[in-house]
């Protein structure tokens, strides 16, 4: 009787969380500098979508490169995400805030007509909860702020936290179109 309990519970329980999913292309003979950030890469990734999927509902299937002519690290709509070959930027905080690209932060026609008319009926309710009365999303250059997660100075659990609900009320709202 208690397992048929319990069951129900758990099957709604895994139903709430999210489902981004992700793979990291690879050399087949990766060299040193490749393996090292391989494992980086993957440390960050499998932190930010475990991050996301304990805050969020977002569904989007990402596809992970190491690319090491890009500076930081980018990202876009159609699912394609790469880091550079610097490893300050092979973090758990970098992977959240590119992974926000991934789904549709500065990517879609609907991020900027909703960022002109500051029309985020479910997300500024929850920011001005967060950060008081007076608390605005702002946009520009393809990003948000506060909670963009834009800079390691913005790092905290709490910024990361919030980044991701910011960000799953922004889908929720419309920001994929």
């Amino acid at each position: 009787m208690k397992f048929s309990i319990i069951l129900p519970v758990l099957a709604c329980a895994s139903s709430v969380q999210g489902a981004i999913s992700w793979t990291l292309a690879k050399a087949p003979n990766p060299t040193v500098d490749q393996s090292d950030a391989y494992a980086k890469i993957e440390a960050a990734m499998r932190l930010a979508v475990a991050r996301y999927a304990r805050y969020s509902s977002a569904s989007k299937t990402v596809r992970v490169a190491y690319a090491p002519g890009v500076p930081t690290a980018e990202a876009n709509f159609n699912g394609d995400l790469r880091f550079g070959s610097n490893r300050a930027y092979m973090n758990e905080r970098t992977a959240m805030h590119e992974i926000s690209h991934t789904l549709g932060i500065g990517q879609t026609a609907a991020f900027d007509r909703k960022c002109a008319a500051r029309d985020w009926r479910t997300a500024l309710p929850l920011l001005k909860s967060w950060d008081g009365q007076s608390a605005v999303i702002n946009c520009g250059g393809s990003h948000i702020w506060p909670y963009g997660l834009n800079y390691d100075t913005e790092w905290s659990e709490t910024n990361a936290n919030r980044h991701v609900q910011l960000i799953d009320a922004m889908i929720k709202d419309g920001l994929q179109g």
